[in-house]
């Protein structure tokens, strides 16, 4: 049997997940297969003002308008979440979830404008090798969710774990109210 297709899916880290490059992160999932995964970590904004960088996107950026950590992988690449507003693919957009994919910056803005909403730009990436991911998801250090088209584009990142959490059902959905430190409660 085969491993399942999750991209697309979210990961929570849980209170298990000890590495510091991902307390208290929220995932999504770009890509999955044989090959491993790669995802971006949604909820780390910088300070760096998206039109500091690519000031030709600025104008389609979703608020907060900075650059997001998207994970402790090569740091100096970018991914690029975009939402589409038209029934029509836009050029350089490749699907994900729903209305939301990744874009190719390497597209020309007025090739696409109309056509996209927001976007949001992530530096570096978060990766696991093959099996590595499974392994941490089987292990308790990670949940795994149903995204939601809007998640990338919170306009309150600090509070995306939480926000995922209460829409879950049943004891995960008690989580959201836990707590970040139990013993200082």
């Amino acid at each position: 049997m085969s491993e399942p297709d999750l991209e697309g899916r979210l990961l929570l880290a849980t209170s298990g997940l000890v590495d510091p490059n991902f307390r208290g992160s929220v995932v999504l999932l770009i890509q999955h297969g044989p090959a491993g995964a790669l995802g971006v970590v949604l909820n780390r904004p910088t300070r760096i003002p998206l039109a500091d960088v690519l000031p030709s996107w600025a104008d389609l950026a979703a608020r907060p308008k900075v650059v997001f950590s998207g994970g402790p992988v090569q740091r100096d690449a970018a991914i690029c979440l975009a939402e589409r507003t038209d029934g029509d693919r836009a050029q350089g957009w490749r699907p994900l979830l729903g209305r939301l994919g990744t874009l190719d910056l390497e597209v020309e803005p007025e090739l696409v404008r109309g056509r996209l909403g927001r976007i949001r730009l992530f530096a570096g990436y978060a990766g696991w090798s093959p099996g590595q991911l499974e392994a941490e998801v089987q292990a308790g250090g990670w949940f795994l969710l149903e995204a939601e088209p809007d998640d990338p584009f919170s306009v309150d990142p600090a509070r995306l774990w939480r926000q995922v959490l209460r829409r879950q059902r049943g004891e995960l959905g008690i989580l959201a109210h836990y707590p970040s430190d139990p013993t200082c409660n």
